[in-house]
């Protein structure tokens, strides 16, 4: 069990050269907390010296990724704060006064040892500001840093910037947002354990550590409060109830610290005074000795061994499952060496064969996608491995452009979109000509309706560009792996793959507009779905009647009177003379010539209200320049007419649409899809397979050979990273151990 954290360290070691940490999210200490929360000072506290940059404003400003190695040797005799009691032990260069060889050391500078703990916080600051620069700002690239010493537990700690509110001097005004992400990114790690670092004399409600921990981890399962400072509290108060987790429950608990002052640290107080000095004030407070709930929870020693122990069972959990992971990625990248291909020249027969291979093997890609059967997905760009699983894809997208998208788009397009009553109202007149028809003219029909078909070419048009755009979408899933190693090859792939696809476009749009011509070229009356003159006028009857009934229904009895019937209103004005008598209908109900001379009391023309007087002369108003019919209100004739001509328009159009959403994929598949993937392999061969370009296309990428030795030595760390980790046999062992 106590070798799962040096495991960790290697896996962390080898992991880190490939930059897979993130991928990995192997399981880490990480420390958050405010600045001047003392966070700074529990680190040094853990370890036992004092390596960590300080002073104003803020001093971390690149993740410090801490490892703690114990070289202590088994048996070796210590003492209760780890140093060595060995009577013969001989004192070396970096040895501490009573311990033995410590020293650290740098990824970035693999080989050399820092026996000063002065160098390696010069080490630190001069990491930081190479990236950094001079101006405090900040960076999410961490230094890796190794401690080895017979005293210490073996941990691994992230160490992030102190968080703040206000910029200071050259620091960026979204100082604070920066922080803020960064933290986040690291605390994130569901693997990760977070140590949140709080001031006792502050308000534990108001512990920015606390606040940005509960972001990532909402009910506190893998976060440890870490309370400094309560020398610092206000006499007569204590963190009793914060520790005993009655204030702010965090799963994991709290662990009180006391650290150097700043008193300490500029009388020059060693870090192992100051644990002494801690355990006095634990030892002689009336609260905290006093309390065996609270002793187990104070004292950086009690600390250091709790997430030792959080850290050994953290990483016996996971530790499976970063197996599996490792082993997936070394497939990934055995996937690639063999897309990369072996090294060596080819001859000019063997480049032949493999040129070939690749068109007839994106053919059969392009082909299967199309037809549902998968096909080896090109995962270059991102695609996921189980594409299938998780979206649609290839064929059954087309298929949803068809149904999902064509159809039920076209479903919702009215017969009477883009068309008001007054357009069908004036249509109608237009139609009569210079006299009133007997019946509703045909020609009305005719000319509205094909307007309304014509709508249907726009969508249609539009179908095709979409299933042309998932065409080009499948072409790219479509390219072999190995054609990475041939950019020439790919260009020209690309190149034909796109010149096939817009020669099969044209075709295909001008089909689709076709079928829109085809219905406009005779419109079929005789159609068996067609409703027919005859029964569009019964219907309007049927509805003018049902509403006359229900209008003379809701009359009283005692002023019900013989209604007009609809058919005697088209011939009889209801407005009376003087005479009482009706007046002739003209046509217009009251808008006709006729009527506009002899107007009655409204407006008249001649004074008839004089009789015996001089004849008044009659003048006819001009003509308008542009004469509107909803200048005058719809007779119930042109009601009438109106509804059989809407009736007629809507069960013609959607005969139309119906047989539009049926024919158009028909087209679309027959002339494009089909096409194209029948056509793809000896489009390819002809244009591609000729004996003076085999050389240019078969040439490899200028970066393939370097790719290929990244990969290999990816593969070889990976396989190292898979080896430390069957240094542990048996992952149900460990898990049995409490």
């Amino acid at each position: 069990m106590d070798q799962l954290i040096p495991i960790a360290s290697k896996l962390q070691d080898v992991l880190g050269a490939v930059g897979q940490n993130t991928q990995l999210d192997l399981p880490q200490i990480v420390v958050v907390g405010g600045q001047s929360s003392g966070k700074s000072s529990v680190l040094e506290g853990i370890v036992g010296r004092s390596f960590l940059p300080r002073g104003t404003g803020i001093v971390t400003r690149r993740p410090l990724v801490l490892t703690l190695v114990n070289t202590r040797t088994p048996g070796e005799q210590t003492d209760e704060y780890g140093e060595n009691q060995d009577p013969n032990h001989v004192m070396a260069a970096g040895d501490d006064e009573k311990g033995g060889p410590e020293w650290g050391e740098f990824l970035h500078m693999p080989g050399r040892k820092f026996h000063s703990f002065q160098q390696i916080r010069q080490e630190i600051v001069r990491e930081t500001d190479r990236l950094t620069g001079n101006n405090n700002g900040i960076s999410s690239d961490p230094i890796s840093l190794k401690i080895f010493s017979p005293n210490v537990l073996a941990l691994t700690l992230v160490d992030l910037p102190g968080m703040t509110k206000v910029p200071v001097g050259d620091q960026p005004e979204n100082i604070e947002e920066q922080i803020h992400e960064m933290i986040l990114e690291f605390i994130s790690n569901p693997n990760a354990i977070i140590l949140a670092v709080t001031a006792a004399n502050t308000d534990i409600a108001n512990s920015d550590a606390l606040q940005l921990a509960k972001a990532a981890d909402p009910y506190g399962n893998r976060t440890i409060g870490v309370l400094t400072k309560l020398d610092l509290m206000d006499p007569g108060t204590d963190a009793a109830d914060v520790l005993l987790n009655r204030v702010y429950p965090l799963r994991r608990g709290y662990i009180a610290v006391v650290n150097r002052g700043q008193k300490d640290i500029n009388e020059d107080l060693s870090i192992r005074d100051g644990l002494r000095k801690e355990e006095i004030f634990f030892k002689n407070h009336p609260v905290y000795a006093t309390d065996r709930n609270l002793v187990t929870k104070c004292g950086t020693k009690i600390l250091a061994k709790t997430l030792n122990n959080v850290l050994m069972h953290h990483i016996r959990d996971v530790l499976p499952d970063v197996k599996n992971r490792i082993s997936t990625m070394m497939l990934d990248v055995q996937t690639e060496l063999d897309a990369l291909g072996s090294p060596g020249q080819q001859s000019r027969n063997t480049m032949g064969g493999t040129l070939l291979g690749l068109l007839s093997k994106f053919a059969t890609n392009f082909g299967s996608i199309i037809d549902g059967k998968g096909g080896e997905l090109n995962n270059t760009e991102g695609e996921a491995k189980n594409l299938a699983l998780v979206e649609l894809f290839g064929g059954a997208r087309i298929n949803y452009i068809f149904n999902e998208i064509f159809a039920a788009s076209l479903m919702t397009v009215g017969p009477f979109d883009g068309l008001t009553d007054d357009e069908v109202r004036t249509t109608i007149t237009n139609a009569m000509g210079t006299r009133r028809a007997l019946f509703v003219p045909e020609i009305a029909f005719d000319i509205l309706v094909r307007r309304q078909i014509a709508r249907l070419e726009s969508p249609g048009i539009e179908c095709v560009d979409l299933v042309y755009e998932e065409l080009q979408r499948i072409a790219s899933q479509s390219e072999p792996k190995e054609l990475v190693r041939f950019p020439n090859l790919k260009e020209r792939m690309v190149d034909v793959v796109s010149s096939l696809l817009k020669r099969c476009m044209g075709p295909t749009q001008m089909m689709v507009q076709n079928l829109v011509k085809v219905e406009l070229a005779y419109i079929n009356t005789s159609h068996p779905d067609f409703i027919g003159g005859a029964r569009a006028v019964a219907a309007v009857t049927n509805r003018q009647a049902n509403l006359e009934s229900r209008r003379a229904a809701e009359l009283p009895d005692s002023s019900a009177e013989t209604p007009v019937s609809t058919a005697n209103s088209h011939y009889f004005n209801t407005d009376d003379d003087d005479e009482g008598e009706p007046t002739p209908y003209n046509g217009n109900n009251g808008g006709g010539i006729m009527s506009f001379i002899f107007r009655g009391k409204s407006t008249p023309l001649q004074d008839r209200s004089k009789p015996g007087g001089p004849p008044t002369v009659v003048h006819l108003p001009s003509v308008p320049a542009n004469m509107k019919q909803t200048d005058v209100p719809p007779t119930d004739r042109e009601l009438s007419e109106m509804q059989v001509i809407k009736s007629l328009i809507e069960s013609y159009f959607k005969v139309v649409r119906k047989t539009f959403i049926d024919m158009v994929p028909k087209t679309i598949m027959f002339f494009l899809v089909n096409h194209v993937k029948d056509a793809m392999q000896n489009e390819l061969v002809s244009e591609l397979y000729r004996e003076s370009e085999v050389p240019s296309l078969m040439k490899e990428a200028e970066d393939v050979a370097q790719r290929r030795q990244n990969c290999e030595e990816m593969k070889d760390l990976l396989g190292k990273a898979l080896e430390i980790v069957n240094e542990v046999r048996d992952f149900n062992t460990f898990s049995q151990v409490e």
